[in-house]
């Protein structure tokens, strides 16, 4: 049983770093190596809560045909959306691709949170948290650079992301106990695909391109970062 506070600071946990990062992006103009070095580790934090906190759940509630069904959905709304991003804007398309991938993988993240609260939760709020500060960064940086958007006009957008992403948790929380495990399972598995393509698609290509060879080691410690506070 939760406390009626809890939904709501985990909420606040998911939606402080995403305001943070756009903040930090849409004003200043960080090395690239840190940048780097902040995506990779938050790639390998939302790794291991892909693998132990969406994917895992879903695959023992339903199996493997369903759960990996609702894997590859999550994965494949994305991966459109993304396009049609790409497509209208061309390459200077990452900074509205990164804030896209924020509200789309972030709304099932944050309602998977907000229904396994009674089971804990920390290591997907961390992994969420982690990987949204440098996701937004990257988000704000571009826009600033590649679209001329004002700090005022980008931070307005990045605030309205993080508001329905942090209203999100406590809303599912209140609805848990009238969701079917089957649909929370779902909905887990729905999160873990989307989190997939946004590593695969923004997060780890644009570490690699401004880090490095380095940046496997990043990510690997945010993937032993995450799994630890989930032992």
């Amino acid at each position: 049983m939760t406390s009626p506070l809890e939904p709501w600071l985990f909420g606040l946990g998911t939606a402080l770093p995403l305001l943070i990062g756009a903040a930090v992006g849409l004003r200043y103009d960080l090395p690239r190596w840190l940048l780097a070095a902040l995506m990779a580790f938050g790639a390998g934090t939302m790794l291991a809560a892909v693998s132990t906190e969406l994917f895992q759940p879903a695959f023992d509630e339903l199996g493997l045909m369903p759960a990996g069904a609702a894997l590859m959905a999550g994965t494949l709304v994305y991966v459109v959306a993304d396009r049609l991003v790409e497509t209208r804007l061309g390459p200077a398309a990452l900074g509205p691709a990164l804030m896209l991938g924020a509200l789309l993988d972030g709304v099932p993240e944050n309602i998977a949170l907000g229904v396994s609260l009674t089971e804990g939760g920390l290591v997907l709020l961390v992994a969420i948290a982690v990987g949204n500060m440098p996701e937004a960064v990257a988000g704000g940086a571009s826009m600033r650079q590649d679209h001329a958007i004002a700090p005022r006009r980008g931070m307005a957008m990045w605030t309205a992301t993080a508001v329905l992403l942090a209203l999100t948790v406590p809303a599912a929380d209140a609805l848990s106990t009238t969701i079917s495990t089957g649909t929370i399972a779902a909905t887990q598995a729905v999160a873990g695909g989307a989190t997939i393509a946004v590593l695969a698609d923004s997060l780890m290509p644009t570490a690699y391109r401004d880090g490095g060879w380095w940046v496997g080691i990043a990510t690997a410690l945010g993937f032993l970062t995450a799994f630890a506070l989930g032992g």
